[in-house]
C-alpha cells in the first residue's frame, strides 16, 4: 500500500516538500500519495499578498502578513535554491533586493517547472488533524469552500508546513482603549501611503519594526518614533526618526514613555512578533516553542520527537529560509522513503538537546547565522540536495549587517555574487528609496525588451 502523506500549507517549505517528492520521482522513485491542503485560492503563502486583513472571504483567519512595497530585506543570494538559480529564471542578472513581486514570482517559477501544482487543494482549510495510536494513522478533517464541503481522510504521515508569522502577539499599553488614533499589528499593516503626513508610533525593536517603519518613512511619514523593550535597532536613523525607550501608557493622543519623555502620534504599529499557533491541531501534537534557532522537541529540527509520523517544517526563526525549507524537505523527503532511519527517541533526544545547548551559547550575531548555516549543511550531507557554499553564504551575511549600519536607507542599493551560478548582481537602476513603484513589470524595466515582459514567467 502507498505511503500518504498530507502537507499543510501551500507556502515557500510546502512547495519545498513537493519539489523534493518530485525531485525523488523524477529519478525513479515511488512517489506517495501527497495532498497538500492549502486555504488560500492560490500557492505562495505569506508571498501570496491580500488586501485582506481579519478574516478572509471565507471567514478564515487572514494568513499573510505581507504588505505592499515590501522589498527583501535581506540579500537574494542569502536565499537562492541551490537547484534553480536566479539566473535561470530570470536568464540574467537582477539586483539584489527585489521587491515582494518579484520573488513571488522566483518561488513559483520553480514549482510551475517541476509541474507540482496538481497535488495541491486550494481553498481548503485544515479543521482538525488527530491521530490514532491503534492504527498507527492520522485522521484529517478539512473543509474545501470551492466544493463547500466538510470532508476526511487518512494520512501515514502529516507534514505541518503553515508558518509561525500569521498569528499576531499584540500586547495591551495603558490608554490604547481611550486612543484617538488608529492601532494595529504589523499583521493587518498594508499601505504604507495610509501613514504619509502622520506621525507614527511603532513599538518593537525587531525587523518588523525596522522595516515597516522604513516603508513609511519612505512614502511620507511626518516622523517615525520607534519604542524598545531592552535595547535600541540603534541604526543612523534618518531625520524625523527617533527611538525611545518602552511605551508606558497613551493619554489621547500624547504617548508615554518609560524615560519620561512624550510625543503627540497619530497611529500606532505594535511591531511585536508572532505565536506558533496550530489550531488544528490536538494539544498532543502540538509544538509549543517561541521564536528561537532550536526549537525544542523536534529531532534534525523537523520530526516531533513524541510522534515522528507528524513533522514541523520552517519553525525555526530565520536567517536562512528558502534553502532551510528546502534542506529540511528533503531530509524529510528521504526520512519517509525509507532512505534515513531515525534512531531511538533518547537519542534523538539527546541530539536535540546538545543542538539546544549550542544555540543556548550563540552570544552574537554572525554566530547565530553560521550556526543555521551549519544546521543546513548537516541536513544537505544526508541527501542528494545540491551542495552550495553555505560559508559564502556566512559572508554575505555579515556584509549585510555592516551596511545596514553603515547606511539603513541604502544598504538595499548594494550588490553581492551569487554562491550558485558566480552571478554578480546588478544594480537597480533605481535607488531603493526613490523606488516608489514596486510591480516587477517597473522592476525590471530597462534590461528586458517591453514585448518580453509580456509573457516572461507568466506561464
Amino acid at each position: 500500500m502507498s505511503i500518504r502523506v498530507a502537507i499543510i500549507g501551500a507556502g515557500p517549505s510546502g512547495l519545498a516538500q513537493l519539489r523534493a517528492f518530485q525531485s525523488a520521482h523524477a529519478k525513479g522513485a515511488v512517489m506517495p500519495e501527497v495532498v497538500c491542503f492549502e486555504k488560500q485560492a492560490d500557492w505562495g503563502g505569506m508571498w501570496n499578498y491580500t488586501w485582506r486583513t481579519g478574516l478572509d472571504e471565507h471567514g478564515e483567519p487572514v494568513h499573510g502578513s505581507m504588505y505592499r512595497y515590501l522589498w527583501s530585506n535581506g540579500p537574494k543570494e542569502c536565499l537562492e535554491f541551490a537547484d534553480y538559480s536566479f539566473d535561470e529564471h530570470f536568464g540574467r542578472p537582477i539586483s539584489s533586493y527585489p521587491p515582494r513581486e518579484v520573488l513571488w514570482d522566483y518561488i513559483q517559477g520553480r514549482v510551475k517547472k517541476a509541474g507540482v501544482r496538481d497535488y495541491i487543494r486550494f481553498n481548503t482549510a485544515v479543521k482538525q488533524v488527530s491521530f490514532d495510536e491503534a492504527t498507527r494513522e492520522f485522521t484529517v478533517t478539512v473543509h474545501d469552500y470551492q466544493l463547500q464541503k466538510t470532508e476526511v481522510q487518512v494520512f501515514d504521515y502529516v507534514i505541518v508546513a503553515s508558518g509561525h508569522f500569521s498569528t499576531p502577539q499584540v500586547p495591551e499599553f495603558a490608554g490604547f482603549e481611550r486612543f484617538s488614533g488608529r492601532i494595529l499589528h504589523a499583521h493587518d499593516f498594508r499601505e504604507a501611503t495610509e501613514f504619509e503626513g502622520k506621525d507614527l508610533l511603532i513599538v518593537g525593536s525587531s525587523y518588523s519594526a525596522e522595516d515597516i517603519g522604513s516603508q513609511c518613512y519612505k512614502y511620507g511619514a511626518r516622523s517615525i518614533t520607534s519604542t524598545y523593550r531592552t535595547q535600541p535597532m540603534g541604526y543612523k536613523w534618518p531625520k524625523g526618526w527617533e527611538e525611545r525607550a518602552l511605551l508606558s501608557r497613551v493619554e489621547g493622543d500624547m504617548a508615554y514613555f518609560a524615560d519620561g519623555s512624550s510625543k503627540r502620534v497619530d497611529a500606532i504599529i505594535l511591531c511585536t512578533g508572532y505565536q506558533h499557533h496550530f489550531p488544528f491541531l490536538t494539544d498532543e501534537l502540538t509544538l509549543k516553542t517561541g521564536n528561537r534557532l532550536w526549537p525544542a522537541g523536534l529531532y534534525q529540527g523537523v520530526v516531533w520527537e513524541e510522534n515522528p509520523q507528524l513533522i514541523y517544517l520552517g519553525m525555526q526563526d530565520l536567517w536562512y529560509s528558502f534553502n532551510l525549507f528546502d534542506a529540511q524537505a528533503w531530509f524529510v523527503r528521504d526520512y519517509i522513503l525509507g532512505r534515513i532511519a531515525l534512531p531511538e527517541k533518547p537519542l534523538m533526544q539527546a541530539d536535540s538537546a546538545r543542538w539546544r545547548a549550542r544555540e543556548e551559547s550563540l552570544e552574537t550575531t554572525a554566530s547565530m547565522y553560521e550556526f543555521q548555516g551549519s544546521y543546513i549543511k548537516h541536513l544537505i550531507e544526508q541527501t542528494d540536495y545540491p551542495s552550495f557554499d553555505i560559508d559564502a553564504v556566512n559572508q554575505i551575511f555579515l556584509k549585510w549587517k555592516t551596511d545596514k549600519k553603515r547606511d539603513i536607507m541604502g544598504y538595499r542599493d548594494k550588490s553581492y555574487r551569487s554562491v550558485i551560478t558566480g552571478t554578480s548582481a546588478v544594480p537597480h537602476h533605481t535607488r531603493w528609496l526613490q523606488a516608489l513603484d514596486d510591480s516587477m513589470e517597473e522592476y525590471l524595466r530597462e534590461t528586458a525588451p517591453k514585448a518580453q515582459l509580456n509573457t516572461l514567467h507568466r506561464s
